[in-house]
C-alpha cells in the first residue's frame, strides 16, 4: 500500500485526531503516503437537536455514518472517529482495527468563577451537550441547572463569555489537549486567545464516557492490507480497555447517549472497571466495581453489567 485514504469530520478536533495519526504512521512507515477525504455528518448538520432529550438525537450514529458508509462503499480505507462517539456494534463488515494511546479521559469544569463544582453558587447554570455528564452534575448537585450546550470548543468557549447568566460549562481534557490549549490544573487556568477561564478537573467524581480519550481507527474487516498497516500504531493498552467498555456499552444496546459511564485501569495483568448508571430521572444510579484477567475483557464488562444491571 502506498496512499492510505483517511475518512474525517471536518472540526478543529477531528483534525488535530488525524494529526496524530498521520504522525503515528509517519514514524512507523515513514513511504506511506495518507490522503484525506473530510465528511459532514448528520450530527454536524443538524445543530439544533437537543442531545439531553432521550431520543431526539438519535444517539447511535450521528457523528459516524457517513464515515461508515464511506467505508463500506471502498471510498476510504480507515476511517478515523473518538471512540465515544461510535455505537458499541459495528456495521456488519467493518470492524476497529486500531486505537492510539489514551489521552487523559477527565472532564473539565470551565467556569467563571474559582473552585470548581462545589463552589458554583447555588442554582447555577451550566452547559454540556451530555446526557452523561447532565446526570452525574445533577446527582453530585441537585440544586444546578442544566443548559444544551453545543458547538465546538472555540464556540463553547466563546458562548461562555456570551451568555451572563451561564457560569461553568464541562469540557474532556483530551480534547483541550489535542487542540493545543493552554490548560494548567495545577494554576486552575485554562488560556485561550480571547482570554482565559477558571479550570478544575473533575475525575474521581465524573466517571468518563465509554472510549473518551481514545481515537478509533475503523475499517472494513476484508481489507487485510489496511489491518496490517494499523496494526503498527495500534496501542494495546488501550485496546483492552476499550474492548472491555464497548463490550459493555454492546450488552447497554450499544447506544453512545445513554447515561453510563466506566472508568477503566489495567494493572499488573488485571483490568479495573468502574461504572455508574443511572435510569429514571430521580432514581439514585447504579453504580459497581469489578476486577479481573486483563486477557479476557469481554467478561469482566460483562461481571460489570450484571453488577449494573441488579440495581435498575
Amino acid at each position: 500500500m502506498n496512499v492510505l485514504r483517511i475518512g474525517t469530520r471536518g472540526s478543529a478536533l477531528a483534525l488535530a485526531q488525524v494529526d496524530i495519526t498521520e504522525a503515528a504512521l509517519a514514524r512507523e512507515l515513514p513511504s506511506l503516503r495518507t490522503k484525506r477525504e473530510i465528511f459532514i455528518t448528520r450530527g454536524d448538520q443538524k445543530l439544533d437537536l437537543d442531545m439531553l432529550k432521550a431520543g431526539e438525537a438519535g444517539g447511535k450514529g450521528l457523528f459516524t455514518r457517513e464515515l461508515e458508509d464511506a467505508l463500506i462503499e471502498g471510498r476510504i480505507d480507515v476511517a478515523i472517529h473518538s471512540l465515544k462517539d461510535l455505537p458499541g456494534t459495528n456495521p456488519e463488515g467493518l470492524e476497529i482495527a486500531a486505537v492510539l494511546r489514551r489521552a487523559p479521559t477527565a472532564d473539565i469544569l470551565v467556569s467563571k468563577i474559582a473552585g470548581g463544582l462545589d463552589t458554583l453558587p447555588q442554582g447555577a447554570r451550566v452547559g454540556t451537550s451530555s446526557v452523561r455528564r447532565a446526570r452525574q452534575l445533577g446527582w453530585l448537585r441537585p440544586d444546578i441547572m442544566i443548559e444544551e450546550w453545543r458547538g465546538n470548543v472555540p464556540t463553547r468557549l466563546r458562548k461562555l463569555g456570551e451568555r451572563v447568566e451561564i457560569s461553568a460549562i464541562v469540557l474532556a481534557e483530551a480534547g483541550l489537549r489535542r487542540l493545543g490549549y493552554a490548560l494548567d490544573l495545577e494554576q486552575g487556568l485554562l488560556k485561550w486567545d480571547a482570554g482565559e477561564w477558571h479550570a478544575s478537573s473533575l475525575a474521581g467524581r465524573i466517571i468518563p464516557a465509554i472510549g473518551q480519550g481514545a481515537i478509533a481507527l475503523q475499517i472494513r474487516a476484508d481489507r487485510k492490507d489496511v489491518r496490517s498497516v494499523l496494526a503498527r500504531i495500534n496501542h494495546l493498552a488501550t485496546m483492552v480497555a476499550v474492548r472491555a467498555e464497548r463490550e459493555l456499552q454492546r450488552l447497554l444496546s450499544g447506544d453512545c447517549s445513554l447515561p453510563v459511564g466506566v472508568h477503566t485501569e489495567l494493572r499488573d495483568g488485571r483490568i479495573f472497571m468502574r461504572g455508574i448508571l443511572f435510569s429514571e430521572p430521580g432514581n439514585a444510579p447504579a453504580e459497581a466495581e469489578v476486577a479481573g484477567d486483563s486477557g479476557d475483557p469481554e467478561s469482566v464488562a460483562g461481571e460489570l453489567f450484571r453488577q449494573l444491571s441488579r440495581q435498575t
